[in-house]
């Protein structure tokens, strides 16, 4: 599996969100439609080398769950923003897709994926936050 080029490819931007910006809420909220799975929030803000403020970051049960939940992520920023995604990777595979809105960047996972890259570890110094149900 190739790893994705985008997060090199970018810069970070100059605004700096919070857990409390709209984007990031409608992000977690989107995914716990969908019912992605084991959804955590790092924080990055704090690291240098970070090319964003935060990943979130959750995990579905296939092909097609991961597909929508990415889709259904562009659709409510677009919808309540009016945003578009800055880039977006991994909606062929659809094994990881991330969707990088440069300040967050989501990724949507299947399992075993998502602990071959371990994210988590790689950025452990990162604030890590877990989001069920109950946090929004």
């Amino acid at each position: 599996m190739a790893p994705l080029t985008v997060l090199s490819t970018r810069k970070k931007a100059l605004t700096r969100l919070s857990r409390e910006s709209e984007i990031f809420s409608i992000i977690i909220k989107a995914i716990q439609d969908k019912k992605g799975e084991n959804i955590v929030s790092l924080d990055l803000r704090q690291i240098p080398e970070a090319v964003a403020d935060f990943f979130v970051i959750c995990e579905a049960n296939s092909n097609t769950q991961v597909r929508a939940i990415a889709d259904y992520v562009e659709h409510q920023i677009q919808e309540h923003l009016g945003e578009e995604p800055y880039k977006h990777e991994g909606f062929t595979a659809q094994q990881w897709i991330l969707v990088d809105y440069v300040n967050v960047v989501v990724h949507v996972f299947q399992p075993e994926t998502r602990q071959f890259y371990s994210l988590e570890d790689m950025w452990s110094d990162a604030g890590r936050m877990e989001h069920n149900e109950n946090n929004l």
